[in-house]
């Protein structure tokens, strides 16, 4: 006879859980949200859980911490499917689920070295979605397009 095996992460009291996350993909979101080993939050970070839905998922816990919508977007970048959770009192006061922006502004540096937005001018950068999966968008700039990996990488 099989036992089932469970995975058990302790519940938070107060904070966020972004969860559905695709597989290995938990550090890159940690990354985008600045938390690392200076963190003063205490993370749970579960890695290629099984997902009836997806085969594997990752899932991230951090207590005592919100995203801004700014934040949100990125993340959106590298998991366009996840979901985050708002927990108050142990509870969910909230559950959205994540898409990615027609227009990304200011949170994305471009590639293109020689783009203005790169330089010592006053210019926010701005890209425009083309497409999500994979995920392709345009500098307003430079009108230069960019794969997805290729905006991440300098994050």
């Amino acid at each position: 006879m099989e036992q089932e095996q469970t995975l058990k992460i302790t519940k938070i009291k107060d904070g966020i859980v972004i969860d559905h996350i695709p597989a290995g993909k938990a550090i890159k979101v940690l990354s985008m949200l600045n938390v690392g080993e200076n963190s003063r939050h205490t993370i749970s970070l579960a890695m290629r859980v099984r997902s009836e839905k997806r085969g594997f998922k990752d899932v991230v816990k951090i207590e005592n911490r919100n995203v801004a919508e700014e934040e949100l977007s990125l993340i959106s970048l590298i998991a366009p499917e996840a979901t985050v959770s708002y927990i108050e009192g142990f509870n969910i006061k909230e559950k959205r689920m994540l898409k990615i922006p027609e227009v990304i502004s200011g949170i994305l540096k471009c590639p293109n070295q020689n783009c203005i937005s790169n330089s010592k001018e006053p210019v926010q950068s701005v890209f425009r979605v083309i497409n999500s999966n994979p995920l392709i968008a345009k500098c307003d700039y430079c009108e230069r397009e960019f794969k997805g990996n290729e905006l991440l990488g300098k994050q």
